[in-house]
């Protein structure tokens, strides 16, 4: 069996695969010419330099999901799964950062730039992490490398990978999210719910005329607090999550130019946020109800749609793909894992929740930085989390009682 003394990681080329990837303004914005494609081309193409096949999809036009799949020449063995996404969040407003947001500056042991956390740090630790282990010799089993895309929207990326089947030989997957020391095996659900409320348009100094649907909406924010008052009871807080959410985050109604104008409709938006033993689907309803209950006594008619239903992760601690990588850590870092949560969803919740694959959160990077202006990631940590990975693939894929110990 491989020993972990004898996988040499190549420090300099992911520090610099890193860089390149940051480099590239991976944004989904289509209007200005910009999208994962170029940051997707640079990892298959790295790939094919190591003389790995990748194969190339499309989610969606311009949208490329890159695979590749390692076999390891030891015989049979389980399929570990490294996942990573393309895309990153736009940079905002360019005065606000320190550093070009797509120069992939090294300032003081630091590689500034958007998406540096989040998270092309961690794709380029998990490609060059599997490449270190396929230098050091055979090992049992396959590995999939996989950089997909639109993580930061909708998922398309990872539903296609599972719809198209190429995660059902999966036994295990690590996803290569910032989360800093921590592993994280559980991950809270999200709900994004929208209400639209039709009333009748009137004046506003004749409102009895008509029916104001912000009034509804007003009275529905007020019923969200005590929904999520009794989810903090049952089931209450979670060891590494914490308590369950419901923020309403958009109210649109009415024009600032007619501030004498009843609207004719009110649109709310809440993003809740669930620990494990929230029940999504009893949830919706007692929301749905609330929602009918207030419109139809201020004959303020609702209407719900639910965007996105991603139900919360919670890995068992004992599972193999977290023993690997816990024992991964600690042959690396000679320091005991720290168990964290992720407080909200990733790729990983659609290969669980899908797929029905074990999935742990584990990467370089702070765990709060993403999205930030000066997003930064610590260039120790992205060599660091290569080493890891590696070791965690190697315990995970030979499977020896003492290796996940």
């Amino acid at each position: 069996m491989i020993d972990l003394t004898e996988i040499d990681v190549d420090e300099a080329g992911v520090i610099a695969f890193t860089r390149a990837l940051v480099r590239i303004p991976s944004v989904n914005d289509p209007a200005h010419g910009r999208s994962e494609q170029p940051a997707a081309a640079l990892v298959a193409e790295t790939m094919r330099g190591f003389g790995w096949q990748p194969e190339i999809t499309e989610p969606a036009p311009g949208r490329p999901n890159v695979v590749a799949v390692i076999d390891g020449g030891g015989g049979p063995g389980p399929v570990l799964m490294f996942e990573g996404h393309t895309d990153v969040v736009t940079e905002g407003t360019l005065a606000e950062w320190s550093h070009d947001p797509f120069g992939g500056e090294i300032v003081d042991g630091r590689l500034y730039g958007r998406g540096a956390a989040d998270m092309k740090s961690g794709v380029a630790a998990m490609i060059f992490g599997v490449r270190a282990l396929q230098l050091a010799g055979p090992f049992p089993g396959k590995i999939k490398v996989c950089a997909l895309a639109d993580e930061e929207g909708m998922m398309i990326g990872v539903h296609h990978f599972v719809d198209s089947g190429q995660a059902a030989d999966v036994d295990g997957a690590i996803v290569c999210e910032p989360e800093a020391e921590e592993l994280c095996p559980s991950s809270k659900g999200a709900i994004r719910l929208q209400v639209e409320f039709d009333g009748t348009m009137a004046h506003g100094a004749m409102p009895e005329q008509g029916r104001n649907p912000l009034i509804t909406a007003a009275e529905f924010v007020r019923g969200l607090t005590d929904v999520q008052d009794a989810l903090q009871v049952d089931p209450g807080a979670h060891p590494q999550l914490g308590t369950s959410y419901l923020t309403p985050t958009v109210i649109i109604g009415g024009d600032l130019d007619q501030i004498n104008v009843i609207p004719a409709r009110a649109t709310l938006a809440v993003d809740i946020r669930t620990v494990p033993g929230v029940d999504h689907r009893r949830l919706i309803e007692r929301l749905t109800g609330l929602a009918d209950q207030l419109g139809a006594k201020a004959e303020t008619p609702a209407k719900i749609t639910i965007p996105v239903d991603r139900p919360p992760v919670d890995t068992p601690l004992d599972d193999p793909v977290v023993l690997a990588l816990a024992a991964a850590h600690t042959a690396v870092t000679g320091a005991e894992p720290v168990y964290g949560g992720v407080p909200g969803t990733t790729d990983g919740t659609i290969l669980t929740a899908k797929a029905g694959i074990p999935t742990v959160v584990y990467g370089p990077g702070g765990k709060w930085i993403a999205h930030q202006a000066d997003e930064y990631v610590e260039v120790a940590d992205i060599v660091r989390k290569t080493r890891v990975y590696a070791e965690a693939a190697r315990r995970f894929l030979t499977a020896r009682p003492s290796d996940s110990a």
